[in-house]
This record gives structure tokens, C-alpha cells and sequence, in this order.
């Protein structure tokens, strides 16, 4: 059969699992159209563009019949600092090292020459483009799609990646696995700034992974302390999740810690000119907020966090050229200062 090529595809090009469902019209096409009129996107303005195409793949390819969906295990472990020891900030653990888009592209492009050899006409995406993804892995028995709005997996938990083949192919549809969240609401309770205003309700606003990468300008007041050492995402809902008790650590070395960001204190990245920048966090997911944002992100947590021993690199970085990163460190040094007072 053609839906057991497929799976055997996918799992020779390294994927943790996939599933098959139909392409329709989004399950949670008007939620989403909802959740975009009440702006809880924020500033993530692509996601207002053409709704139609984003919750119906057969607007994005003419004659699509089945969505492949794609699983790959990222979990990197607990700890990403040397000999696992406390370290003074986090990043949410699909950072930790190389841009997953770059992986994921290659094998998918692969998937797609394979599929060609099978007749189908095919469009493949890793969250870069429009399709409520999702909807469709939930559709597939691809887990289902938790109360924090993130997939959960019945053998990888939450630590994965989606991906997905809009394919002409006529395949036979996977069954759903259903919801298994249950009474559970412990990632609700964990995210340190409420943005999950309700059982699959985000308002990305108020999000601190949307806070540390997608929000251009200065970190609103009223989130600064929730952010606490967070300095690029948030893992909080997903270590929350239960479901994780299952997750094994990822075999891809793609995404194991990289030792010479982690070997960095706080401090330490505040003497990161442009070239350095680049230089340190060259094909990770990180370069892509830019130097501004990011030593931004690492002032707040300093301003959570920090000691006198960090009020020489702050005031350094309050003398910054840039004001996104001035204003930031000053803020934490007026922090700093209070606590020590």
C-alpha cells in the first residue's frame, strides 16, 4: 500500500513518526480567524495575510488530498550547562544549538523528490508556512493538541517538531488518538505570565516566548519580572506537561547543547559586539532576533537575577548605541540596585 511506503520513507529519513490525514478546511479555522480579529497575535502580522489559504491546504495546492504529517523528537535533555550544573538563565531547549528549519528542510525536500517518483504534486512546510498544522496532526492521531495549544505526543511528549507534506496523493486517513489532557491543568498554572487565558486559548501578547522573539520593542513593564532568567523562550508549559514522563532524549546531535553558548554567563554576553554576536550563535534559531533584542532579553533577566558583580557590564550596556538595549540595561540596573539596598 502506499500509505506503508510512506511511513517507511519518513522513517528512514529520520522521523519520529508520521500520519495521514485529509485535507479539509481546518477544524479550528474560525477560532483562528477569532483569535487574529481580538489581535492576540500581536505583532506576527504574516498570520492576518490570506486566511483562506492558511485554513484550507486545498487553497494552497490545487488538488491536495492528504496531509502528511511529521514528528521529530528535539528533547535535548535537562540540563544544557557543563557537568550539568545550575546555570544563571534559560533558553527554550529547541535553541540549544543548530536552526531545526535547516534539518528539517533537507529531509523534507528528500520526502518530496520520493513522493514525486509516486505521481504526487506536493508542498512541504516546518511552521513556515499556511497551514493550521496542528489541526491536521490531531486530525492524523498525531497527538492532540493540548490545553497550552501545544501537540502532545503519546510516546515524545511535547519536545518535537511538527512538519507536513501537502500532497495530491490519495492516501488513507489515520485514525485520531483523541484528547488526553483530561482534567490536567498544570501548564496553565505554570505559565509565568497567564498567557493561556483559558484551555487552549493563548494571547500571544502576553506570551514570553512571542516576548523574547517575535516583539520588536521594549518588553512591557508589567512582564519584565515574570521573564525571570528567560533569555530566548519558554519551556514552562511544556516541562509542566505530564505527558513529558514519556520523552527520551533526542538521538540527532543537532540538537544537543552547544557548549560554547552555555560555557557564557549573563555577563558575558553583554560584551557581544555585532561581529560576535553573529559569530556565537552562527546557524542557530537565536541570530535571527538580532544582537538588540536578544542582549534586550539578557538585561531583563540580569535585572531579575543579577548581582553587583554584573553592574559594571550593565552600565557598559547602558552606554550602548542602541536604545532597545541601553533602556534594558538601565532598568536592570535600577534593579540590581534596589535588591542590594
Amino acid at each position: 500500500m502506499m500509505e506503508q511506503q510512506v511511513k517507511a520513507l519518513a522513517a528512514e529519513l529520520g522521523f519520529d513518526d508520521c500520519r495521514i490525514a485529509i485535507a479539509k478546511q481546518a477544524s479550528h479555522a474560525g477560532l483562528f480567524q477569532d483569535w487574529i480579529a481580538e489581535g492576540k497575535h500581536g505583532e506576527m502580522t504574516w498570520m492576518e495575510k490570506t486566511p483562506e489559504r492558511r485554513c484550507d491546504p486545498r487553497e494552497v495546492l490545487p488538488g491536495c488530498k492528504s496531509i502528511i504529517c511529521l514528528a521529530l523528537n528535539y528533547y535535548p535533555g535537562r540540563s544544557p550547562f557543563p557537568d550539568g550544573a545550575e546555570g544563571g538563565y534559560r533558553i527554550a531547549r529547541y535553541a540549544w544549538n543548530n536552526d531545526y528549519h535547516d534539518l528539517i528542510w533537507k529531509k523534507l525536500k528528500e520526502f518530496d523528490l520520493r513522493l514525486q517518483e509516486l505521481g504526487g504534486v506536493n508542498r512541504y512546510y516546518v511552521d513556515t508556512g499556511p497551514v493550521l498544522e496542528r489541526d491536521f496532526a490531531s486530525d492524523s492521531g498525531l497527538g492532540w493538541n493540548g490545553k497550552s495549544t501545544v501537540q502532545i505526543h503519546r510516546k515524545l511528549g511535547a519536545w518535537f517538531f511538527l512538519a507536513e507534506l501537502l500532497t495530491t496523493l490519495d492516501l488513507k486517513p489515520d485514525e485520531p488518538f483523541g484528547d488526553h489532557c483530561g482534567k490536567c491543568t498544570r501548564c496553565i498554572t505554570a505559565c509565568p505570565t497567564q498567557a493561556i487565558t483559558a484551555p487552549r486559548r493563548v494571547d500571544a501578547r502576553r506570551c514570553v516566548s512571542y516576548l523574547t522573539i517575535e516583539h520588536k520593542g521594549p518588553i512591557p513593564e508589567e512582564f519584565r519580572e515574570a521573564m525571570g532568567d528567560r533569555i530566548y523562550g519558554c519551556d514552562d508549559c511544556l516541562d509542566a506537561c505530564p505527558w513529558n514522563k514519556f520523552a527520551e532524549k533526542s538521538r540527532d546531535l543537532w540538537f544537543h547543547a552547544r557548549g560554547e553558548v552555555f560555557a557564557k554567563s549573563l555577563r558575558d554576553f553583554l560584551d557581544l559586539d555585532e561581529e560576535g554576536f553573529r559569530a556565537l550563535f552562527a546557524k542557530s534559531p537565536i541570530k535571527r532576533i538580532k544582537r538588540p533584542r536578544f542582549l534586550r532579553n539578557v538585561c531583563v533577566a540580569l535585572g531579575n537575577t543579577g548581582t553587583s558583580e554584573d553592574l559594571v557590564a550593565l552600565e557598559r550596556a547602558a552606554a550602548d548605541e542602541d536604545p532597545l538595549i541601553a533602556e534594558h540595561a538601565a532598568w536592570a540596573i535600577e534593579k540590581i540596585r534596589k535588591r542590594l539596598n
